[in-house]
């Protein structure tokens, strides 16, 4: 829907030129859109289906029209173009007649098998096909036609400046590549679609004697690969015209980009003796890369995992990196996952690095088709299911000054299918997405805050290599606990949240603030104890071994032997409705969760709750213990051991243990944030059903939810220190004070109503404003003897609460504002219903 504005003083004066009415433009329609600062349109050559310049003009003139809805949204316009796999830059002579080696496949072209060929029982990662019958041939010189043609089209049809940009992926799958796999074989050191199939950016080159545009005599023995793939990048971009290049599947970010083992952990031990050299490595490439091609702008995808884990087990020293002045764009969410329902690991690693950046710029980039492997995400993975734009553009970062900042870029993989076609199906769909999403994006944090432990984890990683196994657990730990419902959105480091607070911040006060134990004597360990002791409320996981006293006795934890193994877990109170319940037997093991459990109630505050106990043998520890203080003002701090339920035994990811036969220790983070008061739970019939995946963001004084349910016979049932979230537009049944749900597989709803009610069944909706300058009402209905509360919008000028729809207030109003709930109105003992309109 388009927005309106309404001017009916001006109306009235055409009308009636005599009269007088005192009236105001009222916006009534969507909220508004924050611009982008780039749209990148990401496709192949596929869609060039004829090398006639009037085909190819005609290409790329639809390529815009499609989304043209969508990118009067940008201030700038890209397109990047997946030429072929990067091998066109590695082999570029300087001779525009060259013919040009580009992704004309659907399959990986590079196997033992030939292309097209028998028996077709090969699978597309053993042999790959022709996208079409006799393809065309293009040279050099047509892609450089393609180029500017796109970007000529492109600003005629947008208004807007128009970037091309080429790409650069380190394996195999798009095109045919004599130069990785026959010529220079010694620079695929990674392993990550068999062995050795994977570019590794500290490589370094044999001696070459053919000819390459940046070595016109031959490639010299020992030439460091980002030496050579700079010099080439720079000519082949100046002659091509193109205005950046983009490092795929995490090229320039460690070894083995897709996996949880790398370098330095091969998943038994971790090599710590190696960091030093093969940080020193991935940095080297960086500066050699840049000494060649200092200035075209490289934007980058990134690893599938996150910060923690690609400094412990590849030796990513991405802060160094953001440091480094090498002008990039930091690396966005990884699709990957998400088309597995990973949302923990995919959510887990954006935050993890966008908590600090190079600058205020960052990514957000969505999965619409593949134009190499017979897929199309929005239409088959995803089932024209939006979970993947609701749930990670639900995502801000907050920076060192305290201000929400969202993604800045915004990037579609890709326009074109692995046919070369361009369905209107897929933006028609997909764009009505993606800007409601981006109105409704957090304007300020989110329930959950992870106060992440950016330059924690680098400086531990390579000063203090002990404490590797902490750094490796803390995010696959954070991605058990949002896969399990956990709802983080919001992401500040510990860096800036420390100076935040210093400076007398607010922000994180309607917030749940989660992060690990800090170091003994630290400001981030003095920030958290400030937090709290104003009123703060804070979730404390990992382990202990290096918090001071201070902080353990502000948390009411002794430190013990510690144990690993399997234990026996105390029974959980007042949590999930499991018919078929995993046994309470948790594994805890060592490597792949910083240690052994080592914690027991210290007694120091005899207030203090000790929630969750586990015992092994005779030995008992606490793992989940709660403290509050009537001088705290309402504060809470409650510290969960947090033991990662995942271990290493092949493949690529770390295998979750069996819920049958497993206690999931990521669990104990959403039961945590139950006990202090916000109440997640899940009604299902056996333990093996996936939990669904929550975030909850704030904007304009609303909470959004939105989520993922892999499984919709699971049962979401919600409380708040406020009562039962009312979801605007939905019915609810009220069930020993929790309104219940049965959502379906993606979902987005904003919630302004909260109940204090046992039992019912309660209604909210939307009604017709038909009254001048009001712009929404919402009607609930069912209440019995209730206390209702309600956020109104920011702009709540014209608020009123009535009895009815009858456009009369028939309630007083009582404008609450609490520390930790933010400010609401609140009515008690209401029997029927509540109309709300502002």
């Amino acid at each position: 829907m388009r927005k309106i504005t309404i001017n009916l003083f001006l109306t009235i004066l055409l009308f009636f030129p005599f009269g007088l009415c005192v009236c105001q433009n009222i916006d009534i329609g969507n909220l508004p859109v924050e611009k982008f600062h780039n749209i990148t349109l990401e496709m192949s050559l596929k869609p060039f289906k004829s090398k006639d310049k009037a085909y190819i003009k005609a290409v790329c003139q639809k390529a815009f029209s499609q989304w043209v809805s969508l990118l009067k949204h940008a201030d700038t316009v890209s397109v990047m173009l997946w030429t072929a796999d990067g091998s066109e830059i590695l082999s570029y002579t300087g001779n525009l007649s060259q013919r040009l080696e580009w992704a004309m496949y659907i399959g990986n072209p590079n196997t033992e098998h030939e292309v097209n060929s028998k028996p077709e029982t090969l699978s597309l990662h053993e042999r790959a096909y022709t996208y079409m019958d006799n393809p065309p041939e293009f040279s050099y010189a047509d892609l450089r036609f393609v180029v500017n043609t796109l970007k000529k089209e492109g600003e005629k049809i947008t208004g807007k400046p128009v970037r091309v940009g080429a790409t650069f992926d380190p394996g195999p799958e798009f095109a045919k590549s004599p130069f990785k796999y026959k010529i220079h074989p010694e620079i695929c050191m990674g392993n990550t679609m068999g062995t050795k199939t994977f570019v590794c950016c500290y490589a370094t080159l044999n001696e070459d004697g053919e000819r390459y545009a940046g070595f016109p005599d031959g490639i010299p023995q020992g030439t460091p690969f980002g030496t050579f793939f700079g010099r080439q990048s720079q000519i082949f971009l100046t002659d091509m015209g193109f205005d950046f290049i983009w490092f795929s599947n995490g090229f320039g970010f460690g070894m083995e980009t897709w996996s949880a083992t790398g370098a330095i952990f091969d998943g038994k031990k971790f090599q710590y003796e190696k960091l030093d050299d093969v940080r020193g490595k991935i940095n080297d490439f960086w500066t050699k890369f840049r000494n060649e091609c200092p200035d075209i702008r490289v934007e980058t995808r990134g690893t599938n995992i996150s910060v923690g884990a690609d400094l412990a087990k590849d030796g990513v020293d991405i802060r160094t990196i953001y440091n480094g002045g090498f002008n990039l764009l930091p690396p966005p969410n990884s699709p990957w996952a998400a088309l597995d329902g990973d949302f923990g690991l995919e959510m887990a690693g954006y935050m993890s690095r966008i908590a600090e950046l190079p600058d205020e710029r960052y990514l957000f980039r969505f999965y619409t088709h593949d134009p190499w492997w017979a897929n199309s995400p929005w239409l088959d993975r995803y089932g024209r299911e939006a979970h993947d734009i609701y749930l990670p553009m639900s995502v801000a970062r907050i920076n060192g000054k305290g201000e929400m900042k969202l993604p800045t870029h915004l990037n579609f993989l890709s326009i074109d299918d692995s046919y070369g076609n361009m369905p209107d199906q897929v933006p028609d769909e997909v764009i009505p997405h993606i800007l409601q999403a981006r109105r409704i994006s957090p304007d300020k944090a989110g329930l959950v805050v992870w106060v992440y432990p950016f330059d924690e984890y680098h400086d531990w990683t390579f000063n203090k290599p002990e404490r590797i196994e902490e750094v490796f657990y803390g995010d696959w730990f954070i991605r058990q606990a949002m896969n399990d419902g956990f709802p983080i959105n919001t992401v500040v480091s510990t860096t800036n949240f420390s100076g935040l607070i210093k400076d007398g911040y607010s922000g994180f006060d309607e917030s749940v603030i989660v992060t690990i134990v800090p170091e003994a004597g630290s400001v981030a360990e003095a920030s958290i104890i400030q937090f709290v002791k104003n009123g703060g409320k804070a979730i404390i996981y990992g382990p202990v071994a290096f918090a001071s006293k201070e902080f353990l006795d502000f948390i009411n934890i002794s430190v013990r032997e510690p144990l690993s193994g399997e234990f026996f877990v105390s029974s959980l109170s007042d949590f999930d409705n499991v018919k078929k319940p995993s046994p309470l037997l948790l594994r805890h093991n060592e490597s792949m969760s910083g240690g052994g459990i080592e914690t027991v109630s210290s007694g120091k505050d005899p207030k203090a709750e000790i929630l969750v106990n586990v015992k092994h043998g005779n030995e008992k520890r606490d793992i989940v213990v709660l403290r509050k203080d009537e001088k705290w003002n309402g504060g809470a701090i409650c510290y969960v051991r947090g033991t990662n339920s995942a271990t290493f035994r092949g493949g690529k990811l770390l295998t979750p243990d069996d819920p049958e036969s497993f206690f999931t220790g990521g669990s104990l983070m959403r039961y945590g944030l139950d006990k202090i008061g916000y109440s997640i739970h899940y009604d299902k019939p056996l333990a093996s059903l996936r939990n669904p995946v929550n975030v909850i963001s704030r904007h304009d004084n609303a909470f959004y939810f939105a989520g993922y349910v892999p499984n919709q016979i699971v049962e979401h049932l919600f409380h708040f220190p406020q009562g039962a979230p009312v979801f605007t537009g939905m019915d609810t049944e009220l069930k020993k004070g929790f309104s219940a749900y049965r959502l379906p597989k993606s979902w987005s709803k904003e919630c302004r109503v909260f109940v204090e009610q046992n039992e019912g069944i309660l209604s909210c909706h939307e009604l017709a404003p038909v009254e001048l300058n009001i712009k929404r009402k919402i009607n609930i209905t069912g209440l019995k003897d209730a206390t209702v509360r309600f956020y109104a919008g920011n702009d709540e000028t014209r608020f009123k609460a009535m009895s009815a729809n009858n456009h009369h207030p028939a309630r007083p109003d009582t404008l609450v504002s609490v520390k930790n709930a933010g400010n609401y109105y609140e009515y008690k003992n209401v029997t029927g219903q509540l109309v709300f309109s502002w």
